[in-house]
C-alpha cells in the first residue's frame, strides 16, 4: 500500500453499548485510497460507512487493526483533513464571511487575510453578494455552499464527506454534485464520499467500495472509468454507467436484504 494517501488495515471497530455489551461496527476491514483519488463508500444503514470516516478524521481510534494518513498512522486528529457532514456544520451566529473565514483564523491567518480568502472562495461556490447574511437567512443548498467553502478553504489533503446532500432536493443536489466536482477538480484532495444512493456514488467517484451489512467490511470495490469532466444528470445516462451500476448492484442487494431483515426482525422482538 505504499503511496496510498489513506490506508485501513484489517480495521476492527468496537464500541460499548450503555447496557455494558460490545457492538462491533467495523470488522477486518481494509481499504485505500490514492492521492487525489475520489471514492465513495456505499452500503446498507448501520454497515459503518460513518465510523469509517470517524476513524480516517481521527475522531474514534480502531479496537484492532491501523488507519494512516499520508503514510503516517493516525493518532488523534491528523493535519490536512477537511470534514462536510450531514446536517450543517455552520455557526448560527456568525455570517457567511465570518464561517469561512473561521478555519484559516484558526490556524493562525490575520483576520484581515482570512477574509480576504473567505471573500474569494464564497465567490468560487457562488455565494457572492452574500457574506452578510447568516445561515437562517440561506437556504438548504446555500448553506451547503458554505460548507464546501469552509471545507475547502483550508487547503486540505483529505476532504470526508458523510452524506453532504442527502437532505437537499433533487434539483439542488445535482447543482450541489456539479459544483463539488467542479471544486474538487482545481484541488489535489483525495476524497472519501459517504452516501446511500448508488447512483450519486457513480456520478462522483473514481471508484466505489461496497461494506456490508454490519459489521462492515469491504465485499468489492469498482474502479469507474467514466470520463472527466462529468455533468451529474448526464453521465447517467451513458451505457456504461448503467454496466457498472448493475455489477456494483448484484453485490450490494444482497447487503441491503440483509439489513433489512434484520431490521424487521429487531422491530418484531
Amino acid at each position: 500500500m505504499a503511496g496510498a494517501a489513506i490506508e485501513l488495515r484489517n480495521v476492527t471497530k468496537r464500541f460499548a453499548t450503555p447496557k455494558g455489551g460490545i457492538f462491533t461496527a467495523l470488522r477486518d476491514l481494509t481499504m485505500e485510497v490514492a492521492p487525489g483519488e475520489f471514492c465513495a463508500v456505499v452500503g446498507p444503514t448501520g454497515c459503518g460507512k460513518s465510523t469509517t470516516l470517524a476513524l480516517i478524521s481521527g475522531l474514534e481510534p480502531p479496537s484492532v487493526g491501523e488507519v494512516r494518513v499520508e503514510g503516517r498512522a493516525v493518532r488523534g486528529i491528523p493535519d490536512g483533513i477537511g470534514y462536510v457532514f450531514q446536517t450543517d456544520a455552520v455557526f448560527p451566529w456568525k455570517t457567511v464571511l465570518e464561517n469561512v473565514a473561521a478555519g484559516p483564523r484558526y490556524h493562525g491567518t490575520p483576520g484581515r487575510e482570512a477574509r480576504d480568502r473567505a471573500r474569494e472562495w464564497i465567490t468560487r461556490v457562488g455565494l457572492a453578494g452574500f457574506e452578510d447574511r447568516y445561515p437562517h437567512q440561506l437556504s438548504g443548498g446555500m448553506r451547503k455552499r458554505v460548507g464546501l467553502a469552509q471545507s475547502l478553504i483550508t487547503g486540505p489533503k483529505i476532504l470526508l464527506m458523510d452524506e453532504p446532500f442527502s437532505a437537499l432536493d433533487v434539483q439542488t443536489r445535482t447543482l450541489m454534485e456539479d459544483e463539488l466536482l467542479a471544486l474538487w477538480a482545481s484541488t489535489s484532495a483525495s476524497v472519501v464520499f459517504v452516501t446511500h444512493d448508488l447512483e450519486e456514488a457513480i456520478a462522483l467517484a473514481d471508484r466505489v467500495f461496497v461494506l456490508t451489512a454490519g459489521p462492515g467490511t469491504v465485499k468489492g470495490n469498482y474502479a469507474v472509468d467514466l470520463p472527466r469532466p462529468r455533468k451529474v444528470a448526464e453521465i447517467r445516462f451513458q451505457p456504461r454507467f448503467t454496466e457498472i451500476y448493475e455489477a456494483i448492484w448484484s453485490q450490494l442487494r444482497d447487503e441491503v436484504l440483509v439489513s433489512y431483515e434484520r431490521q424487521k426482525h429487531a422491530a418484531a422482538v
